[in-house]
């Protein structure tokens, strides 16, 4: 079996309002009310941190949603880890940034200044994003075209580098007979692309890590094209293990193909956990969050992704036959999952509908610690992933039960580390600090 020392497990928390179960904020325990609470935030990252977990991480929506269905989204990412930053020490910070609301120098601004108030430990996370509902709140009638906003995503990457590299480390001087900054070692980049122009010099020198730390997520073309090309990390959508092959097989190959190590690149799935002292526990947990679902709505959207009626469907029954795919016109990949769920779990309506509101697509394990960790023991060394991006059906529940008990087996096998080797995300995931420009 591979140890910690070499080949390492990678793993990160994704936080997401009360947790990633679409019911869990209606469970009377539920911290519903604290979501607008920067305590409650700074509490989820040190359990993190206390579990020796690579990241934290935020996803972001631009739109407000269905505010009736639950708190999705309620404190800005990159303000709420400024005061995570200074809530905990080692654990790293990531937040999802979009090329196609944001401008370049906006964002090298920000994540430097993070970058440098956290002492390293930033990451961003590239997205395109997807819903005209965000579109129309950024001066656009509708989403651009999704070739358009992947070239787009290419330039703003590019420009983004850019600036934090328009500062040398050793532009810094600090001479008070009248040099704070050696002007040679500070230089304009002048970038003139088809989306974006810059000049530069960025207004922050060059961040701690030279460059916060850059993760991709997509399974499209382009997105694992962008990802072969600039990703540092890959958050990635795996179902099960032979999908999870598949596209790390695809990934890796990729990232081999454009010259890049493909060592040097975590991919880590998406892993929702139920975690019990007894299977039966753990699934006991999974059901108590399922019937919490508004029964009619979840019905009406299972309708949704299977073009079926399904308003008649008994709850407790199994699932009724559905059409295979050859014969689905809708978006193939997310029925196809439907399918293999069904194939693979023969769960009931409800068991059916729990799955898809916690994660939808993603890996779920439900069991006790060695269970799961057993699991993630058999993606990690059979070429499934370098790691997970936890997501907790919820909160802050599920992550104290990953900290507590699951981690501490990985650690005992070896796979995961006892303590923190480094004090960025950087050092965390193993990756070189860029060299200084200039």
């Amino acid at each position: 079996m591979a140890t910690a020392s070499e080949r390492p497990l990678h793993l990160n928390l994704f936080i997401f309002g009360c947790g990633h179960h679409k019911a869990a904020w209606r469970h009377p325990d539920s911290p519903a009310e604290r979501v607008g609470d920067i305590t409650y935030f700074e509490e989820l990252a040190r359990t993190a941190e206390r579990g020796c977990l690579d990241a934290v991480f935020f996803a972001d929506g631009h739109a407000a949603g269905d505010v009736a269905g639950g708190p999705w989204w309620f404190l800005e990412p990159l303000t709420a880890l400024s005061a995570m930053s200074r809530a905990t020490d080692r654990v790293g910070l990531v937040s999802t940034v979009s090329s196609t609301f944001y401008t370049p120098f906006h964002a090298a601004r920000l994540l430097a200044s993070l970058d440098h108030v956290s002492g390293g430990r930033i990451g961003w996370n590239v997205v395109t994003s997807m819903f005209d509902t965000e579109a129309r709140n950024h001066g656009y009638e509708h989403m651009p075209p999704h070739q358009e906003r992947y070239e787009r995503a290419e330039e703003f990457v590019e420009a983004v580098l850019g600036l934090w590299d328009s500062w040398s480390d050793r532009a810094l001087r600090y001479d008070r007979d009248g040099v704070f900054a050696d002007p040679e070692l500070v230089r304009p980049i002048d970038h003139r692309g088809r989306y974006f122009q810059v000049d530069g010099p960025l207004n922050v020198p060059r961040p701690v890590q030279g460059h916060p730390v850059l993760f991709q997520a997509g399974s499209s073309e382009q997105g694992r094209t962008l990802a072969a090309r600039r990703a540092e990390a890959i958050y990635s959508v795996a179902y099960d293990l032979p999908s999870a092959q598949d596209y790390y097989r695809d990934v890796k190959s990729r990232i081999h193909r454009v010259g890049r190590d493909p060592r040097s690149v975590a991919i880590m799935p998406g892993l929702v956990t139920y975690v019990g002292s007894t299977e039966e526990e753990a699934r006991a947990k999974q059901r108590e969050l399922d019937e919490l679902l508004p029964t009619e709505e979840s019905l009406q959207q299972l309708g949704l992704f299977t073009e079926q009626d399904c308003t008649g469907w008994e709850l407790d029954a199994p699932v009724p036959d559905l059409p295979p795919l050859e014969e689905f016109t809708g978006p193939k990949g997310r029925y196809g999952t439907i399918l293999r769920i069904i194939e693979s779990e023969r769960p009931t309506v409800r068991q059916l509908l729990g799955r898809l509101a916690a994660g939808g697509g993603h890996c779920t394990m439900v069991g006790t610690p060695e269970q799961i960790a057993d699991r993630i023991t058999e993606w990690h060394t059979s070429g499934g992933a370098d790691g997970f991006n936890l997501m907790p059906p919820s909160l802050p529940g599920g992550i104290e039960d990953f900290v507590d008990h699951v981690v501490p087996v990985l650690q005992r096998r070896g796979l995961f580390r006892r303590e923190y080797q480094a004090d960025t995300l950087r050092g965390h995931l193993g990756l070189e600090r860029p060299a200084s420009p200039h």
